[in-house]
């Protein structure tokens, strides 16, 4: 596991306020060697710190103004069959394993009401699903965002400060 230090952290902000950033950029902002951030990038790219960059492109661009998520109601014996039927519908953008009622939790783009109920009648043709139930998204409240996190990480000193609010883990870990 590699441990975010300060220099990890300064520079995911850093790459958070302005994605497009330059090595030459970056080393400039915080005051580092180009060939540090360049290591640097380079270790937290192999530990897998970054996502994949398709986050980041907009389904509405694409024509999908839509997103819905779909609580998938399964027999656990067939878990990893629909799993993989689930993989091969393009408009399933994310699918979590849930605890709880719910065993999967599947979130949807989509054009329209009928491209909605298209997808959910596939997803119900999926053998081993025995029911959904399909909640249409009214608007994105809140958008993924991790640099609340990153700056409560820097201010505590890594994860594993004491205190309210403090996270249980040590310090910040990227497996």
């Amino acid at each position: 596991m590699h441990r975010l230090d300060k220099v990890d952290l300064q520079l995911l902000r850093a790459l958070c306020a302005d994605p497009r950033s330059t090595f030459v950029a970056l080393a400039q902002q915080l005051h580092l060697s180009r060939n540090t951030v360049q290591a640097r990038m380079a270790r937290l790219e192999e530990s897998k710190a970054f996502l994949s960059f398709d986050r980041r492109i907009n389904p509405v661009a694409l024509g999908y103004p839509l997103t819905a998520f779909i609580e998938v109601h399964v027999q656990q014996k067939r878990l990893a069959q629909i799993v993989a039927e689930l993989a091969r519908i393009p408009e399933i953008v994310q699918a979590h394993g849930m605890s709880g009622a719910t065993d999967i939790l599947v979130r949807v783009v989509c054009a329209d009401a009928d491209d909605l109920f298209r997808i959910d009648g596939t997803i119900l043709a999926c053998e081993g699903v025995d029911r959904t139930e399909t909640s249409l998204a009214m608007g994105e409240l809140i958008p993924f965002r991790i640099t609340p996190l990153l700056e409560r990480t820097g201010r505590q000193g890594g994860a594993g400060t004491s205190g309210p609010g403090a996270s249980p883990f040590p310090d910040a870990m990227i497996p």
